[in-house]
């Protein structure tokens, strides 16, 4: 059986703290309704991932500059209870470690006042570029690229000041 078990694989706990974004769904991440467009919550996926990587010491940017990529092989999104226009919303993601040439990330999207509203499941698989547009799947990371996806692993390190 592929993707979310109907138990919800997201009901487990995990070993590290969650990387979290906070976000407010806007007139624009809406339908006529004022409910959340489903592509909107796609693109609150990769900002996730993205902002977690630049956290860790490796960002995007510079990543895809090197001549590589993590594109996305497999994505499944349980919606649970809608997100309105003007909702406050955290999402907390969770990268796992890598099986097989899969990264798979886990990412709660909670509404401000506690409801669990989604979760997804989405992997990634690292690619190198050549010649500007031949990808190629790569089982083992640069070394610079695996110390970041090290340090994602580990999740956000908090600073105490």
């Amino acid at each position: 059986m592929f993707g979310l078990p109907p138990s919800g694989l997201l009901s487990r706990t995990f070993e590290c703290k969650p990387w979290k974004i906070h976000k407010r769904v806007l007139p624009q991440h809406t339908d006529h309704a004022g409910v959340m467009w489903h592509g909107a919550y796609l693109s609150w996926l990769e900002e996730g991932r993205v902002d977690a990587l630049a956290s860790a010491g490796l960002p995007y940017d510079r990543f895809s500059k090197d001549g590589f990529e993590m594109p996305v092989v497999f994505l499944e999104i349980k919606y649970l209870s809608a997100l309105n226009h003007g909702d406050e919303v955290i999402l907390e993601s969770w990268p796992m470690a890598q099986k097989g040439i899969r990264w798979p990330w886990y990412t709660k999207f909670w509404r401000h006042d506690g409801t669990l509203s989604a979760e997804a499941k989405v992997d990634l698989v690292l690619v190198s570029r050549k010649n500007g547009s031949v990808y190629r799947p790569l089982r083992k990371a640069p070394d610079h690229i695996e110390l970041a996806l090290n340090n994602v692993l580990r999740g956000p390190v908090e600073v105490n000041w």
